[in-house]
């Protein structure tokens, strides 16, 4: 029998791939910390290894360089769950011996397994095992068909659990971000930035889990702009709290359970990006491009005027200050075309003019963002704009 040792600080999220290795006939163990997950890799002697990279008291990047330093551990499969937002510590997964890197928000059970039987050379379809098949076989169930049903009352389970524990989740990250906006000193802005954390890091996998994909996929895009913050508060202003608490605002909206089949972003979501000065719009196009949003970028205010009356976009970015016509003018035409009295207008400012224009609705926008803008922030605000947009009708609490 092939040992799985899992190390992941989570434990509803640790306990659901445990369960669904052992069904699949693996032995497995779980550490909750870096550190015992090392020791456990000596004495357990795992086959395959399955890991955060964030990690208590030790991190999975120190982790993954200790045991590859040791001969015995060179070769051994070390699968990590990552954040695909933090590209940079993707890179450094890989540079430690990662065997196979996952995207924690967008990663089923199934595909962990599938996974670790690749890592493991093992072929052919996981077939169900008696604990699942049999008490479906009345049902005339075939063992694939069980095991599918079974990985369904499973998303069903944790979605009820979901159900129970998200508002407390939810009321705790709006908290902390009011709370946040309050303090004055870094080292209370790392407090409350390292407990934001923690609750969005476990959201994402949870979500996951559970099926709640967009809702992951939001959580995780989140999740890495408050890393970002954690690791530089000097980073937080009025304009990255306002965006984090349109993101935690926006989070119940993906997680009603009328939504919780979809898979995907809108893979058709298109974005107009406009702004004279060619960094800037370089910078947002950019940042789009971290959220996997489609964009086009334009200089000069009448094109996009044009490209506006023959074509529906369901995002705009607008610089306030353009020669010939300024933001506001351009947000009060494209309000007067049918296609765009809804469209969301987001008005990218500077810092030291935020908070004045923040405070008034102006000429139809729906928002700012402040230049210079992290570019996690502004791809969390892209995203809450377009999965709102899918959801118009649907009622957050």
């Amino acid at each position: 029998m092939k040992k799985i040792l899992i190390i992941e600080d989570d434990q509803i999220v640790a306990n659901i791939y445990r369960n669904k290795l052992a069904v699949d006939g693996f032995k497995v163990e779980v550490a909750h910390t870096g550190e015992a997950g090392l020791e456990l890799i000596q004495t357990f002697q795992p086959d395959v290894v399955i890991l955060d990279l964030i990690l208590p008291k030790m991190s999975g990047l120190d982790l993954m360089k200790k045991v590859r330093a040791q001969a015995e551990f060179q070769k051994l499969p070390l699968i990590v769950f990552s954040n695909t937002y933090l590209s940079n510590l993707v890179q450094d997964a890989w540079k430690a011996g990662a065997t196979k890197c996952l995207s924690k928000s967008n990663c089923s059970p199934k595909q962990v397994i599938e996974a670790v039987r690749s890592s493991l050379g093992m072929s052919g379809e996981v077939v169900a095992k008696p604990l699942i098949a049999e008490p479906r076989a009345k049902l005339g169930l075939t063992p694939a068909d069980a095991a599918k049903a079974a990985e369904a009352d499973g998303q069903k389970e944790l979605r009820t659990s979901f159900t129970s524990s998200f508002p407390a989740t939810l009321a705790a990250l709006r908290s902390a971000i009011q709370a946040l906006s309050k303090v004055t000193t870094d080292a209370e802005r790392l407090n409350h930035t390292q407990d934001m954390y923690r609750r969005i890091h476990t959201l994402t996998g949870a979500a996951s889990i559970a099926g709640l994909t967009e809702l992951a996929q939001l959580a995780e895009a989140l999740e890495a702009l408050i890393m970002e913050l954690h690791e530089k508060p000097g980073s937080i202003n009025a304009s990255t709290l306002r965006t984090m608490a349109a993101a935690v605002d926006s989070l119940p909206l993906l997680f009603n359970p009328s939504v919780a089949t979809v898979t995907t972003l809108p893979a058709a979501a298109n974005i107009l990006v406009v702004d004279d000065e060619a960094i800037s719009r370089r910078a947002v196009t950019h940042a789009l491009d971290r959220a996997k949003l489609k964009s086009v970028g334009v200089d000069d205010p009448n094109v996009a005027l044009k490209l506006l009356q023959e074509s529906s976009y369901d995002l705009v970015f607008l610089d306030v200050s353009m020669p010939g016509m300024t933001g506001h003018e351009l947000c009060t035409k494209l309000r007067a075309l049918p296609r765009h009295k809804k469209t969301p207008v987001v008005f990218v400012t500077s810092l030291n003019d935020f908070q004045s224009r923040a405070n008034s609705t102006m000429s139809g926008g729906n928002d700012f963002i402040a230049k210079p803008f992290p570019f996690l922030e502004l791809a969390v605000k892209s995203l809450v704009y377009v999965l709102r947009g899918k959801y118009p009708a649907v009622k957050t609490v």
